[in-house]
């Protein structure tokens, strides 16, 4: 019984305690963040606008992300645990970008209900963007007009920037935080 106690009190099982409590309570600030997110996609008012207007929104949203990226790259180097915090980023970063297509389908489907195959909501606008970003591709929805399609596009050029070059980018501010 002695020994299972000074098992449980020795340095090393501690310091696995101790990680584990960090990967938990990182786990939870990255579903907390993303949560937080999807509640400001569902309560924000996004009405209708002009394609254009759209456009510009989704090039200053890309730019923003692409500050973020910078900015949580820099907090990974910098981190105590890098690869927790690269995993907190991810969830951040996807989450964002995710719902910014999410939201430019959205204010698409109420400028003009035939932009689409059928008109969409909040949730059909998340569940096409993430089938787009999934590469899954169902067909169920689909983009008709030339500018939808061409928003769709982009979204599967920078979904492939983002699944190759920003995983690429985190996993390797990963291993300059683990060498600093």
């Amino acid at each position: 019984m002695t020994e299972k106690i000074d098992e449980v009190a020795s340095p090393e099982a501690m310091g696995r305690v101790r990680r584990w409590m960090l990967v938990v309570r990182g786990l939870l600030r990255a579903a907390l963040t993303a949560a937080v997110m999807v509640a400001l996609y569902y309560t924000l008012p996004l009405g209708s606008r002009s394609s254009g207007y759209i456009v510009l929104e989704l090039v200053i949203g890309v730019v923003l992300l692409a500050g973020m990226i910078a900015w949580q790259v820099r907090a990974i180097i910098r981190a105590r645990s890098p690869a927790i915090r690269a995993t907190q980023a991810l969830a951040s970063t996807t989450a964002l970008f995710l719902l910014l297509f999410a939201s430019a389908y959205f204010i698409l489907s109420l400028q003009d209900r035939s932009t689409f195959t059928e008109p969409l909501s909040r949730s059909d606008a998340l569940y096409f963007t993430i089938t787009i970003f999934a590469t899954v591709g169902f067909g169920d929805i689909s983009a008709v007009t030339e500018m939808t399609r061409l928003v769709v596009a982009g979204q599967m050029l920078l979904d492939l920037v983002v699944l190759g070059l920003g995983i690429q980018v985190i996993l390797g501010a990963v291993q300059r935080g683990k060498e600093s």
